[in-house]
This record gives structure tokens, sequence and C-alpha cells, in this order.
């Protein structure tokens, strides 16, 4: 099987993906990433969908309703981050935003006058580090090589620090097994108790929600959908019977089921 997930090499998407498929190719965004699976170009994709820290990625979230795909696994990954550079004398901090949002703490009280890039991928900025003295990557302590120093380990602001990473796939991949499910709801409505509506689907079964975004729809001003992960598959006869609630009150919109699938922890 092969994947592609946000390049170059040495990124946590990439660690995450080595866990998903042997063979694993790059892009340098998560749209183009989604693009690629639903084109058929990729069996898989890994995206990064939530950190523990700066919570959900909202191009993931956009990018899983622009396309018609399927979540077929969850990988979650701890964070590690490393201030890399060829020396500690550097003027600039090059990295992922997420990445530089999760050691935000740390940057101010240790390095308050160096500059903040914000760049395509932690390993990019890595890249960048290896390029220009005057530049420090945050990464992976693994990705320092022989060319760069680990100046600081462990800088992430909370020692928690972990990323919730989804696998996609074709819409054929899609499968009613697993312990948690995705689906993401436009209902192409405004009135008061629409989103309570939507809760007790869920809540009037017991079934626990892990998870609940809300995303500008594109169409107007104020519009939004929304994202739910719920603790149960879809094979569950209360879960289905919840989607078949909130289809009932989407019927003005559309509900997308992106399937249920497990959840697989990689520490390293």
């Amino acid at each position: 099987m092969n994947a592609v997930t946000l390049g170059p090499a040495g990124t946590y998407s990439h660690r995450a993906a080595r866990a998903v498929a042997a063979e694993v190719s790059f892009r340098e965004s998560v749209t183009a990433i989604v693009d690629a699976v639903a084109s058929g170009e990729f069996e898989r994709g890994v995206v990064p969908i939530e950190n523990s820290i700066e919570g959900s990625v909202s191009e993931s979230l956009d990018a899983l309703a622009d396309h018609e795909v399927a979540v077929t696994r969850e990988v979650v990954t701890p964070i590690r981050h490393a201030l890399l550079a060829q020396s500690s004398e550097f003027d600039l901090v090059a990295s992922h935003s997420q990445a530089l949002a999760q050691c935000r703490n740390w940057l101010e009280a240790n390095h308050p006058d160096a500059g903040l890039e914000a760049v395509a991928s932690t390993a990019r900025g890595v890249e960048r580090a290896r390029e220009d003295a005057r530049v420090a990557g945050i990464g992976h302590p693994d990705n320092a090589g022989d060319d760069l120093e680990i100046l600081a380990a462990d800088i992430q602001d909370r020692t928690s620090n972990a990323t919730r990473f989804l696998v996609v796939g074709p819409t054929s991949a899609r499968s009613d097994a697993g312990g948690k499910t995705t689906l993401i709801v436009y209902p192409n409505a405004n009135y008061p108790g629409l989103l309570l509506e939507l809760l007790e689907a869920f809540a009037d079964r017991n079934l626990n929600l892990s998870r609940i975004e809300s995303r500008p729809s594109g169409e107007r001003l104020g519009d939004y959908l929304f994202h739910f992960d719920v603790e149960a598959g879809l094979y569950e006869d209360h879960m289905a019977k919840a989607v078949e609630d909130v289809e009932a009150i989407a019927d003005n919109g559309w509900v997308r089921v992106l399937g249920s699938y497990d959840t697989q922890h990689v520490l390293e």
C-alpha cells in the first residue's frame, strides 16, 4: 500500500504514515493530500486533524468537507519538539505554524528576540536551518542528523503534547466497523435549536461525542457545517439510528459519513 502525507521526509506526519504504509510520498498541503486520495492517485493519505495543545487543524477539516473520501483509521502520536540549528547564534525560528504555537511560551521565555517564520512543515523548517546558519528549526530531535545541533529538547509547552492523524482512503474503503465514527453535517438551515436537535440525536441514545467543530460552509456569511466524532461504530444499531435522525434534520443540506475506524498509538 502507498500513502501520501505532509513532506518532506522527517515530518511528524511522515512518522504517522510509516505506521500505515511502507511506501510514503509527500505533498506540501493537506488539501493536496486529500485531493490525491480522492482522485485515486494514492490508496491512503495521512493528515493531522487535532493537537492536544492547539486543537483542530482547520485545513484538514475543510479538505474533508470538500472531498469524497473515507476515514479508515486514526493514528495518535506524541509530539517531541526540539530546537535545531547550526549553532546557538540564530535570528529566526522556522517551523510549521502548529509547532510554533505549541512552543510559544518556551520561545518567548528563552528566545524573545528571535523572529518566527511559519513554513509548510516541521521538516521544511529544519531544512531552512540546514541552509541558513541564521535560522533554527523546530522538529523531532532525530531530524538533527550530523549537521545540526540539538540546542534544546522537549520544548513543547506541555509534556502531554500529542497529535491525532486521520488515515483517509477512497469511499470504497468506508467501513461500519470500529470504535469511533466521523461525520460532517451541513444543515443548510439556521433556526433556534438546530444544533440542539443534532446533539439530541446522539445524547438521547447515550452516544458520546468526543469532538464537535463548526466551520464556515463557504456558501455565505454566517452559514456553518459541523464535524462530529462519535465514540461508537456504525454497526451499532443506536449509532445507525442517530445518523438517520441527523440526516432527517439536515434534509435541506447533506450529511457525509466518513466511516467507522479504530485508533492506533505510535509511540515513536
